[in-house]
């Protein structure tokens, strides 16, 4: 597929996502229709280990959704698009990680949200303007209290107000910030950090992460991991891991 509002690049093991609508990669929703495309492509590639989302340039990494995007017949469209991107983030199978090149507001800032990691240039900017125009920001209402709490969710959602890339590590919307000159090359070692380990069993213990945590019971949560954790151990790369420890020689994955 041909796309017009993003660039899919597949390098090897890694692909990566850029929102490209400069100057600040504001998201329209062909735009969003465009992600979950290559979403839904990246998941049926099983070479590709790790995916990388950023925005073009240096300004921004998106800033929101269009405002006229909000209104009128695209309304519903556009929401229905946007949850699903969100499902699609969830279900292609690998690690995502989200690298923050500027300004990450509305859509933006739930993307980041959204991935599984994210890593952030020092002079990224972070918010839900939303409210100041009357509307909710739906996904970071998901988000926000799953990663920071309720008291600083509803306090960055209900004030519109923006924080930077080192208040964004501390209340774990991101996992690391970088010299901004250094970010593209911190991101792949990030990543060069993954695709070390066996794709399927990546897949496999993310999937697990999530769907443990949402396991209130304890015993319950106990049973599923115990239970998941012996399909994982059975499989051919966990017998080729352990094996190759004992061996003293590095892993040859199969990925499966």
């Amino acid at each position: 597929m041909e796309y017009k509002d993003i660039i899919l690049l597949k390098e090897g093991e890694v692909a990566r996502i850029i929102i490209n609508r400069p100057p600040v990669n504001v998201m329209t929703l062909n735009t969003i229709t465009e992600l979950n495309q290559a979403l839904k492509e990246l998941k049926e590639t099983p070479q590709v280990k790790v995916v990388l989302i950023r925005g073009n340039g240096d300004r921004a990494f998106c800033a929101g959704v269009e405002v006229g995007d909000h209104l009128g017949e695209k309304l519903p469209q556009m929401l229905e698009e946007f949850s699903q991107l969100f499902k699609l983030l969830r279900d292609v199978g690998k690690p995502v990680i989200a690298v923050v090149n500027g300004a990450a507001l509305g859509g933006g800032c739930e993307i980041v949200a959204g991935c599984d990691m994210a890593i952030a240039s020092d002079k990224a900017q972070f918010g839900q303007p939303e409210i100041k125009l009357g509307v909710n920001p739906p996904l970071a209402s998901v988000f926000f209290p799953r990663l920071m709490g309720i008291k600083r969710s509803l306090e960055l959602i209900l004030t519109g107000d923006t924080i930077g890339a080192r208040e964004a590590e501390k209340v774990s919307l991101v996992n690391k910030v970088v010299p901004h000159d250094e970010l593209d090359k911190a991101a792949d070692e990030f990543a060069s950090r993954l695709l070390e380990k066996s794709g399927h069993i990546l897949k496999l213990t993310r999937e697990a992460t999530y769907e443990v945590s949402q396991i209130s019971d304890y015993e319950k949560a106990l049973d599923f991991v115990t239970h998941l954790s012996r399909k994982i151990m059975e499989s051919e790369d966990a017998v080729e891991g352990l094996t190759s420890f004992l061996e003293k020689r590095k892993p040859v994955w199969k990925n499966r």
